[in-house]
């Protein structure tokens, strides 16, 4: 996979892409990242990349000629699944969108700043816009990483237990049931017995079971979706 960052700050994602597991899956040669100075592609002497809005307004938006001649010089050398917009009023970001973006090939993201991006960037050359949640942020720098990491973590080869992976919250619709790990009785708070008893059967229907009364406690929006096995038998 590849993923082109196109942005103001290239700096911003020094430390998220030099450590841990992207930094393990660029090192492999699973994943690219290669990071773009969307200045460079100004025609301004100064390299300014942002304007006054028409019909007026507070705020500064980022033009449009710098980020278009940034996209069709990538398009120009190879094709892409995905153009995302790192934007407060895109598609929440969550599991199964993750899950689908593991799966392309070439991804561009995008990264806003000021008031915005020039609409027409978003009308022609956008595929997808993706939030990380119902807030702002100064840029789409730190959104981006969010999005990054949760694709490389899936690509296979990116963490060396792969299974772990299939196994997150989120990836059937649940919380994840409560984990534990030594010593077994800790300032007398001892680990439930069944995760002791070394049956693994009774062990994952704990789990299940678990994973589904955590979910209905703590994510009601989500239980909603999917009920547990037992209330579909009532």
């Amino acid at each position: 996979m590849r993923i082109d960052v196109l942005t103001l700050f290239p700096q911003m994602f020094d430390g998220p892409l030099s450590e841990s597991i992207i930094k393990r899956a660029r090192e492999k040669g699973i994943v690219e990242i290669e990071l773009h100075d969307i200045r460079e592609y100004s025609t301004d002497k100064h390299k300014r990349v942002d304007d006054y809005q028409f019909g007026g307004g507070a705020g500064m938006v980022m033009m449009i000629e710098p980020i278009a001649a940034a996209i069709e010089s990538l398009k120009a050398q190879r094709e892409y699944d995905h153009i995302i917009y790192m934007s407060p009023d895109g598609q929440t970001l969550n599991q199964q969108t993750a899950n689908r973006l593991s799966l392309s090939g070439n991804i561009i993201l995008l990264c806003g700043h000021y008031k915005g991006i020039d609409q027409r960037v978003r009308d022609h050359y956008i595929t997808d816009e993706i939030s990380i949640g119902d807030y702002v942020l100064t840029g789409g720098e730190l959104a981006a990483c969010v999005v990054i990491d949760s694709i490389v973590r899936l690509i296979p080869g990116a963490i060396s237990d792969e299974e772990s992976a299939l196994t997150d919250t989120f990836q059937d619709g649940l919380l994840s049931a409560p984990i534990y790990t030594r010593p077994a009785v800790y300032n007398g708070w001892g680990v439930p017995d069944i995760l002791l008893s070394g049956h693994e059967a009774n062990i994952e229907k704990w789990r299940e079971e678990q994973a589904y009364e955590r979910t209905k406690q703590l994510r009601p929006d989500l239980y909603e979706k999917i009920k547990s096995p037992s209330e579909g038998k009532k």
